[in-house]
């Protein structure tokens, strides 16, 4: 051997061992694969360990799932609270409209009114609506949409459907102002429907007050009260209120009433204005036969018998028909 030869180089034993662990890992894995298709038991070995690995991608995901439920959970109350505010809006438009309705009933309810006690008692009104009215306690008056350019005028009955209100005191182009029976300012002529006896209302600033009631006038609590004519301002008949109290004055010797007004003074949205020279129906008053000592009744203007009770009439005649002022 040359000196300048260096010793033999000895195999190495990691480059032995390598291909022999790659040769069993050969043939473990062959041997597996063959016990796994006859056996199966690989597979439930692979089923136990996701049992066991189940917990843990639980608890990797949950993060992921808490996120979408939050995002679910805040776009649903997002949802929720604009249905809502869309709701409330639908439901505030919805009773506003219900009120409107409710208003416009209650108008032509009290219109309906109106119109049929004009009708009849066939008088000639217009109609006039309410615009201010006047809230100093010691006055009661309306402010009327109704001036000189519709023809009211100074003086003109104001009555409703359940009778006198008052008379206008003041007019302007366009609007006119109407003194109630309740202010204090205002006095009627009046009477009682039972018995006809003559008294004077006086307003009292919320209520209507008789006053020097004869103790011997046989007035009592219940008493329809209504105008009388006298002076020429209201016409005869119109209902003014119902005695609701009597109570002796201070000196005992008259009697003072508090009536009840027939009329809606604090409420309703429209009046009528009575036109002057309306025509006002009168029913007439029958009057019992009268019969004579011989037994019979005597002829009348045109020369014939009238009829006793249950025995034929002669045909009606037409009602009246007075025009008053």
């Amino acid at each position: 051997m040359p000196p300048y030869a260096g010793p033999p180089i000895a195999s190495r034993s990691g480059d032995a061992a390598s291909p022999l662990r790659l040769l069993t890992y050969l043939v473990l894995a062959i041997t597996l694969i063959v016990l796994d298709d006859q056996a199966g038991w690989l597979a439930r070995l692979r089923e136990q360990a996701n049992v066991l690995v189940q917990p843990a991608w639980n608890l990797a995901g949950l993060p992921g799932r808490l996120g979408n439920q939050v995002r679910d959970n805040a776009a649903s109350h997002g949802q929720l609270v604009a249905e809502n505010r869309q709701l409330r809006n639908s439901l505030l438009v919805a009773n506003a409209r219900l009120t409107r309705l409710q208003t416009a009933a209650l108008d032509n309810a009290q219109l309906r009114e109106l119109l049929n006690v004009a009708e009849r008692s066939g008088l000639d009104v217009q109609l006039a609506p309410i615009l201010d009215i006047d809230l100093d306690p010691v006055k009661q008056r309306l402010v009327l949409a109704a001036g000189t350019r519709e023809g009211v005028h100074v003086g003109q009955a104001v009555i409703d459907a359940g009778g006198l209100m008052g008379q206008v005191i003041s007019v302007t182009g366009s609007t006119s102002t109407v003194l109630l029976l309740t202010d204090p300012d205002h006095a009627v002529p009046v009477t009682v429907a039972r018995n006809g006896v003559r008294l004077i209302v006086y307003g009292r600033g919320d209520t209507l007050e008789l006053r020097d009631i004869p103790l011997s006038a046989g007035v009592e609590v219940g008493d329809e009260i209504v105008t009388s004519g006298l002076g020429g301002r209201f016409p005869v008949g119109f209902p003014v209120g119902t005695i609701a109290a009597l109570r002796p004055d201070d000196t005992h010797a008259f009697l003072v009433g508090e009536l009840k007004p027939a009329a809606a003074l604090d409420r309703g949205r429209d009046v009528l204005l009575l036109r002057p020279g309306s025509p006002i129906r009168i029913p007439p008053t029958p009057t019992p036969p009268v019969v004579t000592a011989a037994g019979r009744q005597p002829l009348n203007a045109n020369g014939q018998r009238p009829s006793l009770p249950g025995t034929a009439s002669s045909p009606p005649t037409a009602p009246t028909t007075e025009t008053r002022p």
